[in-house]
């Protein structure tokens, strides 16, 4: 009810007031402002706020909040002050105000100045220059053939940008493509040199004269439809001929030199016999060392054995030096169990035989001594 007599009383009042005044109060909570702000209280209200006219909304709020943070009373600083609070506060509705009028005035200075303007419709704008620029046709014109001057510099020199890249790509690249087929072609023309020679020195010898294939068709090793049968009959005669593939003969390397090794590594223990005594295990000792060098040595093989195997599934895996060394102990030791073995049978059936012709030996020594 008093809200309401208050709001009756001003309208009262305003009626009573001449037109010619211009003044409309308002009410926010228990302040009375006033719509006029004097140009001296603007100016004052910038101060306050550390602000020159002409700043943005930005600059204003930043301004507002750090100046809060100081004086507010609940922020606990030292500078903490009520009164410069609220100043601050009034000051900042001030400039705040003062923004919206001027921007509001700005807006209406546009609109009657575009009332004055001939505009061509809306639609237009878009269908003639690509919809670049802005302001009247001509204006829109010369920045049409601005944006098309750029546009098109742009495009010559991204133009030019790839083409010198494409160029020096396509450079290094014939460079090494010359390199290699330079190389194949040396390599292919020595080995058909090589070939020519060796089949022109086999017929000088006569080396060819009792084949039993001569001037015959060569005869298909294999009936594989998917092999090409003129590249397995010339990996067959170079097989058959003892030209393998590098990683073959590395492979058959590889598995020689580990069972050589095996071996020679059981030989070694069985030299030395047993019990191992200090001085035979000084001399175990050492060839074990050797024997590790020599795994290590072999292992170097199987990488480089890797890197030319054409095969993934044919690559082998490196040895264990100290898996071999007991390998080759349990290997000994099944070795001296087999012997033992073998001389007790040997030794049971002597017992068994002189069981049986005991009395025959002793007939014949006797025989022997009297003869003598």
């Amino acid at each position: 009810m008093l809200t309401n007599n208050i709001g009756h009383h001003l309208m009262v009042h305003q009626a009573m007031i001449p037109r010619n005044l211009k003044l409309f109060p308002c009410i926010c909570g228990n302040r009375m402002l006033s719509g006029y702000k004097p140009k001296s209280s603007v100016k004052d209200s910038y101060k306050i706020l550390e602000l020159e006219e002409g700043c943005s909304l930005d600059d204003i709020r930043n301004s507002y909040r750090s100046l809060a943070k100081k004086y507010h009373p609940d922020s606990g600083s030292a500078t903490a002050d009520s009164e410069a609070f609220m100043k601050v506060e009034a000051a900042y509705r001030v400039v705040l105000s003062d923004v919206e009028t001027k921007k509001k005035s700005n807006e209406n200075n546009e609109e009657e100045e575009d009332q004055f303007k001939s505009k061509a419709p809306q639609h237009r704008h878009y269908l003639s220059f690509e919809g670049v620029g802005f302001g009247t046709p001509s204006q829109r014109e010369k920045q049409y053939m601005q944006f098309r001057v750029d546009r098109a510099t742009e495009q010559v020199l991204e133009y030019r940008k790839q083409r010198l890249e494409n160029q020096y790509a396509v450079t290094d690249l014939m460079k090494a493509k010359d390199v290699r087929q330079s190389k194949k072609v040396k390599i292919t023309q020595a080995v058909e040199r090589l070939v020519e020679d060796l089949i022109q020195e086999s017929m000088a010898k006569g080396d060819f004269d009792n084949l039993r294939g001569k001037g015959k068709p060569l005869q298909k090793f294999s009936d594989c439809p998917h092999i090409d049968p003129m590249t397995h009959n010339l990996n067959r005669i170079l097989i058959d001929n003892g030209y393998q593939p590098e990683w073959i003969l590395m492979q058959k390397e590889i598995r020689e030199t580990i069972e050589r090794l095996r071996r020679g590594i059981v030989a070694s223990r069985s030299k030395l016999g047993g019990p191992m005594t200090p001085y035979r295990q000084k001399e175990w000792n050492h060839i074990c060392e050797q024997f590790i060098e020599d795994i290590r040595k072999l292992n170097k093989r199987i990488d480089n054995f890797n890197l030319v195997v054409p095969i993934l599934s044919r690559q082998m895996v490196h040895f264990s030096a100290d898996k071999e060394i007991v390998r080759a102990q349990k290997t000994y030791e099944a070795l001296m169990e087999n012997r033992e073995a073998s001389n007790s049978d040997t030794k049971e059936n002597e017992e068994e035989n002189v069981k049986r012709f005991g009395w025959k030996s002793s007939l014949v020594k006797w025989l022997n001594l009297t003869l003598k």
